[in-house]
């Protein structure tokens, strides 16, 4: 008898027998709100209408058509349709499947476009699991450990996570920056660097949003050094943080764009966008894939482009969250444990501390499981794992946020208070 891997922990006990919207009803006959949509990736809500009968015509007409051997129209429609919303120099496109294959071609990019070696990263970042892509990754030593070597080249800078480091926000950008720096004075010089690598808001780091002013501080010490700046938009990306990209926010643009998850809700495609210019220095064999720019794939992502263009929820996005984010402000000012709230749009993070401020992973675990059995599902982030993250889905409405938050609460009122 063949069984999963041990390895693959379940956050919650369900076992789904079919999902619609923000909701999944398990085979033990309940409803669960979820407010994980497979870690942000059912941008769209569960089984979009628009998204499965785009998906059910494709199957009909093509499943696998391997795009370097012939071209398929999803694919093609797909790139016209990111010409409305990437930023308007990066006009050349690369797709693959999952996001840690997007990181690493855009790595792998940005090596050849410039001729450096190195990459700098930031502490807390998530990238992905495969071996560059954990090198890259300083969410945990959990994505990296046990398998070295792993690749060299890549160096860390701090992140400006001011609640950990008891700053204002200003403070820590103004830290970072000046550690950045010494980084480049100390370990890797401007010269010998090819890009830096950052999310717009950490996802497994402990969803904490990039402060602009920090962004604002890359982009400025890349162009001045020749540097590539890497946004890796993978799980901040169509709309999640209330603007199509993250990297919004700071009226930033990057060098080379990531994205995946929730670009085709629930479909395996990502891509990495750079200016023409760029990306005609990879080197001829560098790119492709069997199984990227999948048809089926890509019809669903150009359903999803249209569905959050057509149904606004960006906006969605923007105004749910901020009733989220309310609510939750509310919640911890009525509940000590949580020390800290935070996030952008629909990309909510919600710290647990002890009383004397130190992370409470216990805490933060117990609520986590002690929501599913008040039927609302929630997972866990951070190094530490004292963080919960709440990532309901761009089509949330205004009651649902609701419901989430009185469940959320009673399941913090039950560990806390018991």
């Amino acid at each position: 008898m063949t069984s999963l891997s041990p390895l693959l922990k379940q956050a919650t006990p369900v076992v789904v027998d079919h999902a619609a919207g923000s909701w999944i009803h398990g085979t033990d006959g309940r409803d669960y709100l979820d407010f994980t949509t497979g870690i942000g990736v059912t941008s769209t809500g569960h089984c979009h209408p628009r998204v499965v009968e785009a998906a059910r015509e494709q199957c009909g007409k093509i499943i696998h058509a391997q795009y370097t051997t012939v071209m398929h129209q999803p694919l093609l429609q797909l790139t016209e349709k990111l010409g409305d919303v990437l930023p308007p120099k990066l006009d050349s496109v690369f797709y693959a499947n999952s996001g840690s294959e997007a990181v690493e071609s855009a790595v792998r990019l940005a090596r050849m476009a410039t001729g450096r070696p190195n990459i700098v990263v930031f502490q807390g970042g998530f990238h992905g699991r495969t071996v560059a892509a954990a090198t890259l990754t300083t969410a945990g030593t959990r994505f990296s450990a046990g398998f070295s070597p792993l690749m060299g080249g890549v160096h860390m800078a701090p992140f400006p996570y001011a609640y950990r480091y008891g700053m204002d926000e200003a403070s820590a950008v103004e830290f970072c920056l000046r550690e950045l720096d010494y980084l480049f004075a100390t370990r890797t010089a401007p010269s010998d660097t090819a890009a830096m690598l950052i999310e717009p808001a950490l996802g497994d780091g402990g969803y904490l949003p990039t402060p602009p002013a920090f962004l604002q501080g890359l982009r400025e010490r890349a162009q001045e050094h020749g540097i590539l700046l890497i946004i890796d938009e993978v799980q901040a990306g169509c709309g999640r943080t209330g603007k199509f990209w993250g990297h919004d926010h700071a009226q930033v643009t990057p060098d080379i764009l990531i994205t995946a998850k929730g670009i085709a809700s629930g479909f395996p495609i990502s891509l990495m966008a750079a200016p023409t210019a760029v990306m005609e220095k990879a080197w001829p064999g560098s790119q492709g894939g069997t199984y990227g720019g999948n048809a089926v794939a890509a019809a669903a992502a150009c359903a999803t482009l249209d569905v959050i263009r057509d149904e606004e929820l960006v906006e969605n996005s923007r105004v749910r969250g901020e009733q989220l984010q309310e609510g939750l402000q509310q919640i911890a000012a009525r509940h000590p444990a949580i020390g800290n709230v935070r996030g952008l749009g629909l990309m909510q993070g919600i710290e647990f501390t002890s009383a004397d401020g130190t992370p409470d992973a216990k805490t933060a675990a117990a609520v986590q499981q002690e929501t599913t059995r008040h039927e609302l599902l929630t997972l866990t982030c951070g190094p530490l794992g004292n963080v919960i993250r709440l990532i309901p889905a761009l089509v949330v409405s205004a009651e649902e946020i609701a419901t989430g938050l009185e469940r959320f609460e009673a399941a913090i009122a039950a560990v806390t208070e018991s």
